[in-house]
């Protein structure tokens, strides 16, 4: 069992008959009053995103979710097909809702780990960091380095990412999956 202040990021347990995964976990405790966790929790079944707080007093069971390596195969119209790893006739479909925020970062052919719950895949977790090439990115203007310049770049998944001002188009650089966030530039567009 769980208590309310072990719902860590990353954590997911069963709530109402349902797995969650703890997004976001702060422990408040305001004056005279009972310590509380207050949470972002993703309802890893619809993929609903939810605010909520947990009090000392309420426990919760660990889900016993299983992975499973899957390759991603393509998008089309809002469903996203993975196969199994090595067996590309067992397909099966997830939703843009259901995948969240990782669905922009999913490249063709890549392998990532299914979660599943039940015998029925519930998500996916990419890699941590993925690396991606730059489809667009505007020009560097000069003088604009002051406060170390970003700019708003295009990758080839169609996910919009901050970058420095010197990166270029097809350029391949690695992104933060987790928080959407530029790390580093891998190779040099020739």
């Amino acid at each position: 069992m769980l208590s309310y202040n072990e719902l860590k990021i990353g954590t997911i347990f069963e709530l109402d008959g349902q797995p969650y995964e703890v997004l976001s976990y702060e422990f408040l405790r305001m004056q005279q009053r009972k310590p509380v966790a207050k949470t972002k929790i993703k309802n890893l079944v619809t993929g609903q995103v939810l605010d909520r707080n947990f009090h000392q007093n309420e426990t919760f069971s660990e889900a016993e979710v299983d992975k499973q390596e899957v390759t991603y195969l393509y998008n089309h119209r809002g469903e996203y097909w993975f196969c199994e790893k090595g067996n590309p006739k067992n397909r099966f479909s997830l939703t843009e809702e259901q995948l969240g925020s990782a669905a922009q970062f999913l490249k063709a052919n890549t392998d990532v780990t299914a979660l599943k719950w039940e015998e029925k895949i519930l998500n996916i977790k990419p890699a941590i960091k993925v690396d991606l090439e730059v489809t667009e990115a505007p020009p560097a203007e000069r003088g604009n380095t002051a406060q170390g310049g970003n700019k708003l770049v295009t990758l080839e998944t169609g996910a919009k990412v901050t970058t420095p001002m010197f990166i270029n188009t097809g350029d391949i650089v690695r992104v933060n999956t987790e928080t959407g966030q530029y790390v580093e530039r891998v190779e040099k567009a020739k």
